[in-house]
C-alpha cells in the first residue's frame, strides 16, 4: 500500500492579528514532492476554510485513514498545530504525526516535551526529509535514524543531524495549488499566487530567523525555472496575480532582471509585487521590473534611527533608504514600508523619528510591527538571556502585541504608539481617494484598513478601548 499522507494548517488562535491566506508553500512543496512519487495526499487548510477544531476534527475523520498527518505552523500557529495532533491522534490512533516550520525547527525538543501525541519534528527544509519518511513508512522500515528529524526513541528524544540543503532548486515540482479550494483564497474577486525564486539569505538581522532555517547562502531557481511556472500557473488557473515571497528578491541584481526580460520575452501579461532591501536596488533594474508587471516593492525600512538599524544588525542607512524609494517612485512603482517598532534599546524619540522619516518617504503603504522575539533569532536569545521576555504563550506572537520588557516605555505605550502611527499615515487627508479608482487588490484592502483606523480613532475620542 502506498503511504497517505494528510497535511494540515493549523487555525489562528482567536483574536489574534491574522493575515489574508495564501496557498502555504512549504505546505504546496511537500505535497507536490509526495505527488511525484504517486503518494496519496489530503489537504486541510484550516485557515482558508475557517476551520474550528470541532470541523477539523469531522474532516480528517472523513479522509482516507492517513499514515502520516503532517502539520506546519509559525510561532503564532504553534500552539494550533499541537491541538491539531492532539485531533489527529484521537482519530487515527495509529497514524505518525509530524510538525514541521520555522517554530518547531528551533523549538523541537520541547514540542516532543509538550505534546505526548506528536511523533516527529521534522526540521529546516522538509521535502526530502519527508520523502525519506513516507518511504520508510511504505517499507514498514523504523524511522529513527532519519536526518534532520527529532524524535523519540525508547523514551528518550533523538536529534539527528541536520539534512543538507537543497543544492538545485530547479528539481523541485511546482507547489501543488490544485489541492487548495482555490475560490476560498480569491479576494476582490481574484486569486493572488504566491512565488518563492529564492531560499537563504546573505544577511543576518537579528529579528529574523531566515539564516537559520534556510542558511547563509542564497541558493536561487534559474530565470527560466521561475517564469516556467509563472506561466504554468497561467495556463492552467488563468492567475495574473502574483506575490513573491523572496525576503530579498533583488539580492542577485543582474538575475532579477533576467527573471523579468524572461517575462517579457514570453508576452506574460501579469502583475506581481515582491520584497527587497534599499540597498539591492538600482534605477534600471527597478524600470526593468516594473516593465515585466511589477507594481509594488515592499521595501524592510525598518527604522528611521540609525542607532536603532544598528542594533538590529541591518546594515543599512536612511539616506539609502532615501535612494531606493525615490528611485522605485521615479519609475512609477508603489513603495511599501515594512517598519520593526519596539526593538530592544528603541525609545519613544526613536520611534517618531522613524514616524517623521516614513513620512519624508511618502510611501504608498506602511506596516508597522511590534518587535517579536521569535525562537531561532538572535534577538530571542538576548531578551531571554537578560530575562526580559514576559510573554511566553505564543498565541500572543502576532507583531501586534509587545511581549518582552522593552524597558523604555510599558507595552501599552509601545502599543499606542504604534496605533498613533498607522493613524497618522492612515487618515491624511487624500489618501483615501487616491486609493479609490486604483482597481488593484491591494487598493481594496488599504481602503478596508483606513476605514479600520478611522473606526478606532473614533472609538479613542469617544473614550472607548
Amino acid at each position: 500500500m502506498r503511504t497517505r499522507v494528510t497535511l494540515v494548517n493549523p487555525p489562528y488562535p482567536i483574536g489574534s492579528h491574522q493575515h489574508p491566506p495564501f496557498t502555504p508553500l512549504g505546505l504546496g512543496y511537500l505535497a507536490a514532492v509526495l505527488e511525484k512519487k504517486e503518494y496519496e495526499i489530503d489537504v486541510i487548510d484550516c485557515q482558508v476554510l475557517g476551520c474550528s477544531y470541532d470541523e477539523l476534527r469531522s474532516r480528517i475523520s472523513k479522509v482516507k485513514k492517513p499514515d502520516i498527518v503532517g502539520v506546519t505552523s509559525t510561532t503564532l500557529t504553534y500552539k494550533s498545530a499541537l491541538q491539531v495532533v492532539k485531533i489527529a491522534k484521537e482519530v487515527w490512533p495509529e497514524c505518525l504525526t509530524l510538525l514541521g516550520g520555522s517554530h518547531v525547527t528551533f523549538w523541537d525538543k520541547q514540542a516532543l516535551e509538550e505534546c505526548p501525541d506528536l511523533d516527529i519534528i521534522v526540521r529546516k527544509e522538509g521535502e526530502e526529509t519527508m520523502l525519506e519518511l513516507a518511504e520508510r513508512v511504505e517499507k514498514g522500515e523504523d524511522y529513527y535514524d532519519v536526518v534532520g528529524i527529532t524524535c523519540r526513541k525508547d523514551g528518550k528524544i533523538v536529534k539527528n543531524e541536520d539534512r543538507p540543503y537543497i543544492e538545485n532548486l530547479d528539481d523541485l515540482p511546482f507547489p501543488a495549488h490544485h489541492l487548495w479550494p482555490l475560490k476560498l483564497l480569491q479576494k476582490h474577486g481574484s486569486v493572488v499566487f504566491p512565488l518563492l525564486a529564492s531560499r537563504g539569505c546573505v544577511y543576518w538581522c537579528d529579528f529574523c530567523s531566515t539564516v537559520r532555517m534556510f542558511g547563509r547562502r542564497y541558493r536561487m531557481r534559474s530565470p527560466k525555472n521561475v517564469v516556467d511556472e509563472i506561466e504554468y500557473l497561467q495556463k492552467k488557473f488563468g492567475a495574473h496575480q502574483f506575490t513573491f515571497y523572496d525576503d530579498a528578491f533583488t539580492v542577485d541584481q543582474d538575475r532579477a532582471a533576467k527573471i523579468c526580460k524572461e517575462i517579457m520575452r514570453r508576452k506574460l501579461k501579469i502583475e506581481w509585487d515582491c520584497e527587497t532591501r534599499v540597498d539591492m536596488v538600482n534605477e534600471n533594474l527597478l524600470r526593468t521590473m516594473k516593465e515585466a508587471g511589477c507594481f509594488a516593492v515592499w521595501f524592510g525600512v525598518e527604522s528611521g534611527a540609525q542607532p536603532v538599524l544598528d542594533a538590529m544588525r541591518k546594515g543599512i542607512t536612511p539616506a539609502k533608504t532615501i535612494r531606493a524609494f525615490n528611485m522605485a517612485k521615479k519609475v512609477g512603482l508603489m513603495t511599501v514600508a515594512g517598519v520593526v517598532l519596539g526593538f530592544p534599546g528603541e525609545t519613544k524619540e526613536t520611534i517618531w523619528e522613524t514616524v517623521k522619516f516614513i513620512d519624508r518617504l511618502k510611501p504608498g503603504d506602511v506596516g508597522y510591527y511590534i518587535a517579536t522575539p521569535y525562537p531561532g533569532t538572535p534577538m530571542y536569545e538576548q531578551v531571554v538571556k537578560e530575562g526580559r521576555l514576559k510573554i511566553h504563550d505564543f498565541d500572543k506572537y502576532d507583531t501586534a502585541t509587545p511581549v518582552f520588557d522593552l524597558g523604555t516605555m510599558t507595552a501599552e505605550e509601545l502599543k499606542e504608539l504604534r496605533e498613533r502611527a498607522f493613524q497618522r499615515f492612515y487618515l491624511r487627508p487624500g489618501y483615501f481617494f487616491s486609493m479609490l479608482g486604483r482597481g488593484r487588490f491591494w487598493s481594496f484592502s488599504i481602503i478596508l484598513t483606513i476605514l479600520a483606523h478611522f473606526r478606532r480613532a473614533v472609538l479613542l475620542r469617544l473614550g472607548v478601548k
